[in-house]
């Protein structure tokens, strides 16, 4: 394992300063970053404005699973750029039914409905499973109930913060939004236990990636699909960060040998370009929808089809997957080494890996900024875990180096 070097001054400078002080003033605090100022970024490495070079292992929560300003991603925008950008859904636009086409063949389904934000994407699943069981499954108007995870994290939108079990998400956010029934993450009996003749749907994340990288048993995923199946209940499967390659396949699903009625896509379907979310379905789940019954103006815009188009075509070649289960094993290894070494778990799937620090050594947030100080971006979660998730095109010297500074960092 390489020993990582230290790069980054403990102290920010003067440059660095000033643009947080700015940010501070005039951006709402709604986040708390790492005392970094990024500039410039390619590939898997980021600059900031101290023109220091950083390796960036968060990958924007999975929306930069190419790496920065992959040269196809980037083509594909400039070429759409001098063409059309937004026309709205009022009327049909060129690249919008090929981008469609290419993703519903990549989830074997039929049919996807294009919005933009992650959030966005959940919310119009549930509206569609609703729909689905008022229309399809005979559930009586109002009373449709969804089925969701304890620990989960879908957005911040009101009705998902609602069924949130974190506070930081809820607190004064309230009157939340009816329907919902919480039960244990990975837990397929106590989901079988909740379902009534009101279940419509159960949604839920393949992985928690926000809950620390939490990998579900097994049989988890085939279970609830034998069971959904059996109760003529909608699977509505999340995979926005834990889709489009992270997991070493197209979907975490894939790994399960399972396919949901719905998939929600986002994150990596824009290219770390533009916002580019999908639920992704059959006909006769999302053939519910009729004109007017939903909508999103720059859902499905032409930049944003023509950029999806080009990530579909190339998760289409395995390539990027491969890459993930490839480099995801290196990383695995290295980091496992390191439990009893200040890491009391760790958990990895693909090139996504959570670490739980030892009380001792700090918090999750003091391991991140040493990390920062030994050139290397990652974010902690929930107090005493270090979330990691380069780019998939993370080389292996690079995951050595990444190793190398965990390991500093811990120590």
């Amino acid at each position: 394992m390489t020993m990582a070097t230290v790069t980054t001054p403990v102290r920010p400078s003067a440059a660095t300063a000033a643009a947080i002080a700015l940010d501070q003033a005039h951006v709402a605090h709604n986040y708390h970053p790492l005392p970094v100022v990024v500039e410039h970024a390619e590939g898997v490495w980021v600059t900031d404005v101290e023109r220091r070079r950083l390796l960036d292992c968060l990958a924007a929560y999975s929306a930069v699973n190419f790496g920065h300003r992959h040269p196809r991603l980037v083509a594909a925008a400039k070429a759409q750029l001098d063409r059309v950008t937004l026309t709205s859904r009022a009327f049909h636009s060129a690249p919008l039914a090929p981008f469609c086409e290419a993703l519903a063949d990549l989830a074997g389904k039929q049919m996807v409905l294009p919005m933009n934000t992650g959030a966005e994407a959940v919310e119009s699943g549930i509206k569609v499973a609703r729909r689905w069981g008022e229309q399809v499954k005979g559930v009586e108007p109002g009373r449709a109930q969804i089925i969701v995870a304890g620990g989960n994290f879908h957005g911040r939108t009101t009705t998902i913060v609602g069924f949130s079990d974190d506070p930081d998400a809820r607190e004064g956010f309230g009157p939340f939004t009816p329907g919902f029934v919480r039960v244990p993450f990975g837990d397929a009996q106590a989901v079988e236990a909740a379902i009534t003749a009101d279940t419509v749907a159960v949604l839920l994340e393949p992985v928690q990636g926000e809950a620390g990288v939490i990998i579900p048993p097994e049989d988890y995923l085939p279970r609830l699909r034998e069971v959904t199946r059996r109760e003529g209940v909608l699977l509505v499967v999340d995979e926005i960060q834990s889709g489009l390659g992270r997991t070493g396949a197209t979907f975490q699903c894939d790994n399960a040998c399972v396919v949901p009625d719905l998939y929600l896509l986002g994150k990596a379907l824009g290219g770390g370009i533009v916002p580019v979310s999908a639920v992704v379905g059959d006909r006769d789940v999302l053939g519910v929808l009729t004109p007017g019954s939903h909508g999103s103006t720059f859902g499905g815009n032409p930049l944003a089809a023509a950029v999806g188009h080009e990530v579909v075509r190339m998760l289409q070649t395995g390539a990027y997957q491969a890459m993930a289960r490839e480099r995801g094993e290196q990383l695995a290894a290295g980091l496992h080494r390191l439990l009893g070494r200040g890491a009391t778990a760790v958990r990895c799937i693909g090139l996504w890996a959570g670490i739980d620090v030892e009380p001792s050594v700090g918090t999750a947030r003091q391991v991140c900024e040493r990390l920062l100080e030994l050139g290397v971006l990652a974010k902690d979660t929930h107090g005493q875990t270090v979330r990691l998730a380069p780019p998939l095109v993370i080389s292996e010297a690079e995951v050595d180096h990444l190793l190398g500074a965990v390991e500093t960092a811990l120590g």
